[in-house]
């Protein structure tokens, strides 16, 4: 059990850095309140995750 966690950890936090270095720093927000709503089994919390990474993406390009 231990492991799954950890190897789910080290995907998440990844996941957050690819996209902060990709997308900015408000989009790791984004996959910040998606995985602590998945975790807190919180619709809300992962609606307004999704709803910033979905703004942050197709935000016009500058």
């Amino acid at each position: 059990m231990p492991a799954l966690l950890l190897i789910t950890a080290v995907v998440v936090v990844g996941f957050e850095k690819l996209a902060e270095w990709r997308y900015g720093p408000l989009c790791a927000v984004g996959a910040l309140l998606i995985a602590i709503g998945v975790r807190a089994k919180s619709p809300a919390c992962v609606g307004v995750g999704v709803t910033v990474i979905a703004m942050q993406l197709t935000a016009p390009a500058l």
